[in-house]
């Protein structure tokens, strides 16, 4: 019987690849190119949403090969952050986390043997009051420009972070727990067996 062929990640963040690595032993990267605009203002739906997006696209394109997709929204209370799209917008986002606690919600989706799963997990993150200089500072750094949010708890933007509550790794990109859970239930082999 031929070997499975390797999960593909429908994703282009070096964040994900590294986290998904401690799962599997090889796997893919292919990046979907699909819009990420939705009306949807759910954090948990639109994280599944965008993931599921992302999955099918690259699904379709690799007929017969198991495709993992995620996607990571941040919530204040009403109000989703995004990526910031310049440092202005990144200063402006770190000032409405500033001392307060925020939701972190990646969502998931593995499309494997005809089947479509997905599933979704939320963080509560913490920042501590900030002040203008620190703003400045971390904006000025460029981290954030690339994550929702705006900032990164994994490298200078936990420095921000008083508290979190739930998994840390699906506030990096990639809840590992609930990742392994969908993977084994798509199927799916790990290094865990």
């Amino acid at each position: 019987m031929p070997e499975p062929l390797p999960l593909i990640l429908a994703s282009g963040s070096p964040r994900r690849r590294e986290l998904l690595a401690r799962l599997l032993p090889d796997f893919e990267v292919v990046v979907s190119d699909v819009d990420e605009t939705s009306p949807e203002t759910d954090p948990a739906a639109l994280a599944v949403t965008l993931a599921q997006r992302k999955a099918l696209a690259v699904a379709a394109a690799h007929p017969g090969r198991a495709v993992l997709g995620a996607d990571t929204v941040v919530a204040l209370g009403g109000t989703l952050l995004a990526k910031p799209e310049s440092n202005a917008e990144n200063r402006k986002f770190l000032r409405q986390l500033g001392g307060q606690t925020h939701q972190v919600v990646t969502g998931l989706c593995l499309v494997a043997g005809g089947q479509v799963c997905t599933a979704a997990e939320s963080t509560a993150v913490t920042f501590r009051p900030l002040t203008e200089a620190e703003i400045a500072h971390y904006a000025a750094s460029g981290e954030g420009l690339d994550k929702a949010g705006g900032y990164g708890i994994q490298g200078l933007g936990m420095a921000l972070i008083s508290g979190i509550s739930g998994d840390y790794s699906g506030v990096v990109g990639l809840p590992l727990a609930r990742t392994l859970e969908l993977l084994r239930a798509g199927g799916v082999g790990t290094r865990w067996e």
